[in-house]
Formats: structure tokens, sequence, C-alpha cells
């Protein structure tokens, strides 16, 4: 037995070498470090930070999670007068502390304006130091901000949301003075507790997911119903069914006037005249789309021969075919465009016409 307990004991000591030395270790730190360069790219994103006080914090957490453009949340005490207080302490009503939401948002996605609004909704901005069934000074309501400009914005938005009110409104609109984050089991409370208290009516989650949506593109594909009876004949059968315009019978092969072509069936700009040129095909011609990202080009085997197409990438409308025998000073390529895949827009009409932004590309160098 004692001979056993020597060898288990050899073959335990070289176990923990082997485990302190890193051979049987896996890529752990791998992960870490790709989570740490996750993070520092968040920190690098034009992200701001503003603090919401509306109660328990576990609702209004939750509230801000829904809300598009806003990409992270954290719980914790904010505007006290000690330092890393307790859950305990925060309650006994003697730090100052209020509940609090720290809420970091892309500016580009959502705009400071709405998240106010929004949080108005969730809060009586009128009751002190009481939201739903909690009572107490940790429950009082405020936006806390970081700098001036959010300061202006808060002031001036709670001013003009306090016209709607019979009462005064008691939102504290100060500067942060200090934030603790609250213990663990505080953060992302109704994630990990779906039944749990909350003051903030249930409807008000589905709202938020709703207050912000995704902007409609600008330029959208048709439907073909509706296509048809926008279309020429002739417009229908170039977009939709591949179809080509004669030569030098179309209505822009020798247009020459300064403007822009956009696709006939979205709207959406493709080409300018300042790359048109004369080929002498008996197309519209041009060395260049305005992106490339704005069409597709695919390999054409039709009619015995071997040409690449040209669509337009929203709209799905064939426009043409591109070559390489355009003018060399230009890139060397020719997009072929029939007329009746295009609509010109003369560049006096391109502001009144919504196209004012692509004025600059008109400008000759």
């Amino acid at each position: 037995m004692k001979n056993i307990l020597i060898v288990l004991g050899i073959i335990l000591g070289i176990a923990v070498f082997a485990a302190g030395s890193g051979l049987f270790k896996k890529n752990k730190p791998d992960v870490v470090e790709i989570k740490k360069e996750n993070e520092k790219i968040m920190d690098n994103k034009n992200v701001r930070e503003i603090y919401f006080a509306g109660g328990c914090f576990w609702g209004t957490e939750h509230f801000f999670q829904q809300i598009r453009g806003v990409v992270g949340t954290e719980v914790g005490y904010a505007n006290g007068n000690t330092q890393n207080p307790t859950y305990e302490e925060v309650v006994s009503h003697t730090t100052g502390f209020a509940e609090t939401v720290k809420v970091k948002y892309d500016p580009e996605q959502v705009d400071l304006k709405l998240l106010i609004d929004l949080y108005f909704k969730t809060i009586d901005p009128t009751s002190k130091d009481q939201q739903g069934n909690d009572r107490g000074n940790q429950y009082r309501t405020g936006i806390y901000f970081t700098n001036k400009t959010d300061e202006a914005v808060v002031k001036d938005e709670v001013q003009k949301l306090a016209k709607n009110y019979n009462k005064p409104v008691v939102v504290e609109t100060i500067p942060l003075k200090n934030f603790y984050r609250a213990e663990d089991y505080h953060q992302d409370y109704l994630d990990k507790n779906p039944g749990g208290y909350c003051h903030i009516e249930p409807g008000l989650f589905e709202m938020a997911k709703k207050a912000n949506p995704l902007p409609k593109p600008a330029y959208q594909k048709q439907d073909k119903k509706v296509l048809k009876e926008k279309l020429t004949a002739e417009q229908y059968n170039v977009t939709q069914e591949n179809g080509t315009e004669r030569p030098f019978q179309n209505e822009y092969w020798n247009e020459t006037r300064e403007g822009i072509y956009v696709d006939i069936t979205t709207g959406e700009p493709l080409f300018v005249s300042t790359d048109k040129f004369e080929s002498g095909c008996g197309w519209p011609s041009f060395s260049k789309p305005i992106t490339k990202g704005l069409i597709d080009e695919k390999l054409d085997r039709s009619h015995g021969m071997d040409r690449v197409e040209v669509r337009s990438k929203t709209g799905d409308a064939h426009l043409g075919h591109v070559f390489t025998d355009g003018p060399q000073d230009k890139g060397g390529l020719r997009y072929c465009i029939n007329s009746a895949s295009l609509k010109f827009i003369p560049k006096a009409e391109m502001e009144t016409k919504g196209y004012g932004k692509y004025l600059p590309l008109l400008d000759k160098k």
C-alpha cells in the first residue's frame, strides 16, 4: 500500500508540474485576448455615456437594452457620499446613492433626445423618491451627465417635457459625481429572472424595441407588377427581360448636358455626365459608375458571345454591358448602357429633385 501511495505521489507531482508549466493548458488566453480586442474596438467607436436613475434599476436597465443604438448597459449606484457602497448600505438610506443605469449608446444610431423622451415614459417624473412600489431616496429619478454638451441637451429636453405635467417635475439634471458598479447579481437581472419584479409596465419593453427602427433604404427594388404599370414597354423589356434597345435610336446616346443618370426602376444614382464619353457605339457610354458598389457584373453567354452584363445592385435591373475598349486615360473600360434603363436629371434640376448632394461630382478637374 505504501509503495502504491509513493507511485501515486510521483504521478501527482508530475501532473502538478505539467499543469504549472503549461504543458496541458488549453487556448483560453487566446479567447481572453479576442475579448480584450473586441472591448478595445468598442472603446474606439463613437460611443457616448449617459446615466439614468428611474426607480428600481432592474427594469430601467432592461428597458434601455431594448432600444436600437444602445450598445451597453450597467447598473450601479450614483451620486452618493461614500465609496464602493454595497446594496445593503444603499438601501439603508445613509449613503445618498441613487439606483442608476449607465447607458452606452451610438449617437449615429440613436439620439440622446429620444433616449430622454423614452425614459420619461417609464417613470412618474413628479414623484419624489418613489417609483411603483419602491420608496426611498435610492429610487429618486435623475439624468446625470459628464459633459457640457449633454448638460444643455438634458436640461432643455426635461424643461420641454415638464410642460406636459400639471405638477412640478422632480427629475434631477445634474453632473455625475460618482458611479459604482452594483453587485453581479443585479446586472441583467430581468434577463436572468424573466419573472422578476419590475415597476415598468411590460408593454413598454415592446414599445422600446420599436421606438428606433432601422431607417428605410432611400432606394428599394420595385415589384414587377408595379414596374409593368410604371415603365414603358421598352423600359420594362430592357430592365426586366434583358432586352436591348436600338443604337442611335435611344434617348441619351447623344446627351451632352451636365447631370446625373439614375436607375429608371428605383431612382438610385448610377452614373454622372463627367464620366460619359462619345464611343461611337450608339448607346450612352461611361468610363465608370459613381461607385462599383452600385452595380453587379455577371458573365453573359447569350447570343453565342462571352460578355460581362451590368445590373443595378439595388433594383436588379439590366443596364447593359461593360467592355475593355474604353479610353485608356479614363481607366480603359466602357460601360455601354441602355437609355431605357436610365433617367437623366439635368444639373439645374438635381437640387429640387433630391440629388443635390451629388452636385460636387460634376465639378470638372
